[in-house]
């Protein structure tokens, strides 16, 4: 596949800062000890990857889709510690302050994000909310000139390094769910935020957290977009940076699908049984070939949703359908990868067991395949 000039160059400039600040030893410490690199992602900031999805009149590099994927796929090769950040800052913070924040919002935060000062952390599901989000069960309440917030979040991801829990609430009656929800961004530090770790398989390098809010108090600018758009969350959520989380997640199950096949690749080279090296064995050439096959078809996948989204085309559909193939992909071309390996797939002494333990996971988190598949078809208007 042909890859824009500049595209190509900005892979080949991660793939130096890799080299120099995520050397495989590094990143298999940082997921041994679930340890966030701060001084690898102050490197990584340097390049200027946080501004490729932040207008340049607030300091990004230009809203760029396409870039921001190639970006996510080549660090979650070498590491999730280093992927997840960056999805934190340019997606989860730059993407939803560009798409739905207010001008004081973008003109306060934005400059922050694109240079790596400022992350934000998810707070959508809870301990009994998963897919159906519009059930959130926390809570918020406006008292005079400031709002109070209490409930719970669960799979807060990297709410301890983050600038703000960006907290989907519910703010008014839960018979009309839909239209009774706003986003509150909310500091971590706040007086009544307790943090607590919840460890899980596989992506690791940013812990996973445990939020509960006890009275905790807000001022009418934590509401993303600002005070008029109380009650207006979910229409906040259903948008173009949701897509992109989809997108999102692609790009870190293709980049572990890459890595797989290229250790296994030059693995089944250089590893000699029955006196010659195991690529030649029928049965390891056609899993690497089928290996190879499937991660170019999800690549194309991935780089089709991620056009429509760029250039604000109807997408819902092939976000989900990318979501789908690339997750399951992933799960499917690791484990297939780490079998032409053997025993040393199940070793920590190579990179397998964790594009494995990675890669598993995709298909649950973000949106469940099955939720994928229920997505598409309605998308798409299939009878019921």
């Amino acid at each position: 596949m042909t890859e824009s000039e500049h595209i190509g160059m900005l892979r080949d400039s991660m793939r130096r800062y890799i080299a120099a600040h995520a050397p495989r030893e590094a990143a298999r410490d940082w997921d041994k000890r679930n340890h966030f690199p701060k001084d690898a992602f102050k490197e990584l900031a340097k390049t200027g990857v946080m501004g490729l999805t932040i207008p340049e009149e607030y300091g990004g590099a230009g809203v760029d889709l396409p870039a921001t994927m190639a970006v996510i796929e080549e660090l979650a090769k070498r590491s999730s510690a280093l992927a997840c950040p960056y999805i934190m800052a340019a997606c989860y913070a730059g993407m939803n302050v560009v798409e739905a924040g207010s001008e004081s919002q973008k003109r306060d935060m934005l400059p922050k994000i694109a240079r790596g000062e400022l992350l934000f952390a998810y707070g959508l599901s809870e301990p009994n909310v998963g897919g159906d989000l519009a059930s959130v069960e926390t809570h918020a309440r406006m008292e005079g000139n400031r709002i109070v917030l209490n409930g719970a979040k669960r799979w807060c991801t990297g709410a301890d390094i983050a600038g703000y829990i960006f907290c989907l609430t519910r703010t008014g009656p839960k018979e009309d769910k839909y239209k009774n929800l706003s986003i509150l961004l909310v500091p971590p530090t706040a007086k009544g935020v307790t943090i607590t770790p919840l460890d899980h398989l596989g992506i690791r390098g940013v812990e996973t957290k445990d939020v509960s809010f006890d009275d905790v108090e807000l001022g009418p600018d934590a509401i993303l977009g600002g005070p008029d758009k109380w009650n207006q969350g979910w229409r906040q959520l259903a948008g173009r940076a949701l897509e992109v989380e989809k997108l999102e997640l692609s790009a870190v199950a293709l980049g572990l699908a890459e890595a797989a096949v290229a250790d296994a690749w030059q693995y089944a080279q250089e590893r000699i049984q029955f006196g010659k090296p195991i690529s030649a064995h029928q049965s390891i050439r056609h899993a690497l070939a089928e290996a190879k096959t499937k991660t170019l078809a999800m690549r194309l996948m991935l780089d089709h949703a991620t056009r429509l989204v760029q250039d604000r085309k109807p997408s819902a559909a092939e976000t989900c359908m990318a979501k789908l193939y690339l997750c399951e992909g992933a799960a499917e071309v690791t484990q297939k990868c780490q079998r032409v390996m053997g025993a040393y797939g199940l070793s920590n002494l190579m990179d397998m067991e964790r594009y494995v333990r990675d890669a598993i996971g995709l298909p649950i988190v973000g949106g469940s395949s099955n939720m994928q598949k229920n997505n598409i078809a309605n998308r798409l208007k299939l009878a019921e």
